[in-house]
């Protein structure tokens, strides 16, 4: 009955980080037991005592013991005989004496930073937990710092995982939401940074063995949790190790100095298309977006030509190519057919290319194409 409420209301639990720092957390709070005990058993002594020497109430006798450890100097709150009052000065310098042990071990354990470090990990694992279709980079650098800015100004989730002891100040200083201090190949690294839920990593080291063992080390741990694929990208300083990660596990493998090259040579060659396309892919002011629409198996336009589609006059979209298993048609004409897994390339604002999805999802043709 419960769990069918909870389906109605579409309630959900919040969602819980793989890792738990619970034992961290404990093991930094075990010097307050001894602390704790104390002020329990010299409550209990107290209270006793009061109630045995000068007959008081339980309520009165717990109350004068907590004025009188703590040394507040309420006074006394009835006659007290001289066999009560040397037992309240015993009561004083004892409750002096674990009030000042007790702060002493606060500011220590305060001073060291462990338990302060840890609360703070916690809670950015229970944040990284609600993420979801995310990308984990691996590996903090010049790279990941134009990336993550990228990132950003598109909202696309990421966390940054790096092993460097200045990691979590780096992080503050280039605002990374969410981040891991850890060696992103450790399998805890991939658990805290919620891996299962993750759509793809990017792996950004400058040394090439680290990139190997971090693609080997998300293949194997998707096979472990019998996910779909990771979506893996990684860079390769030199052009001759791009085919060797491709191989291990890489879907693509970008080289800086290759791009840097193709870049510099395009805007040489033709200065104003280089900052057309500029502005139409990275800047988001203009409002147009490109995307890759999935034609679902059941769609009502499979084997239709594309002119009998009407995206275009319906949604505003415009379709300037489409995949066929590994076949790219660039700007197909009307007469083009739509095939079982076609891939459309849309062009479009993203309220456009959202209303596209929507008619090409319906299995069966919309009234709205019906008019037109």
């Amino acid at each position: 009955m419960l769990s069918r409420l909870k389906r109605l209301i579409h309630w959900e639990a919040t969602p819980k980080p793989e890792i738990s720092l619970s034992g961290a957390i404990y093991e930094e709070l075990k010097p307050f037991r001894l602390p704790v005990i104390l002020l329990v058993m010299i409550m209990l002594f107290g209270s006793l005592g009061y109630v045995i020497i000068d007959d008081m109430s339980l309520l009165d006798a717990i109350y004068q013991t907590g004025i009188t450890f703590t040394t507040v100097g309420f006074g006394e709150i009835s006659e007290i005989s001289p066999a009560g009052r040397i037992f309240t000065i015993c009561l004083i310098i004892a409750g002096f004496g674990i009030m000042t042990f007790s702060i002493g071990l606060v500011v220590e354990v305060i001073n060291k930073g462990n338990l302060i470090t840890i609360l703070k990990e916690n809670a950015m694992l229970y944040k990284i937990a609600r993420l979801k279709n995310h990308f984990v980079i691996c590996y903090h650098n010049e790279y990941t710092i134009e990336l993550a800015s990228q990132f950003r100004k598109n909202h696309v989730p990421f966390v940054v995982i790096d092993p460097s002891p200045n990691f979590p100040e780096e992080a503050e200083k280039y605002k990374y939401p969410y981040f891991i201090n850890d060696e992103p190949h450790k399998d805890t690294a991939i658990r805290k940074a919620y891996g299962s839920s993750a759509k793809g990593v990017i792996v950004l080291s400058k040394n090439i063995a680290d990139n190997i063992a971090q693609i080997s080390t998300m293949r194997l741990f998707e096979k472990e949790i019998n996910r779909v694929p990771y979506y893996i990208i990684s860079n390769s300083e030199k052009e001759s190790d791009i085919e060797k990660l491709k191989k291990l596990g890489a879907d693509s493998v970008v080289a800086p100095t290759k791009l840097l090259g193709q870049r510099i040579s395009s805007m040489a060659i033709r200065p104003d298309m280089e900052n057309m396309l500029e502005n139409f892919l990275y800047q988001k002011e203009h409002g147009l977006d490109i995307e890759e629409i999935v034609v679902p198996k059941n769609s009502w336009i499979i084997f239709k030509r594309l002119k009998e589609t009407h995206l275009r006059e319906i949604t505003g979209v415009s379709v300037i190519g489409i995949y066929e298993k590994d076949v790219f048609y660039t700007m197909p004409k009307g007469d083009k057919q739509v095939m079982l897994d076609s891939k459309l390339v849309v062009v479009g604002t993203s309220k456009t290319i959202k209303d596209a999805k929507k008619i090409i999802r319906k299995d069966k043709k919309p009234e709205e194409v019906k008019f037109v």
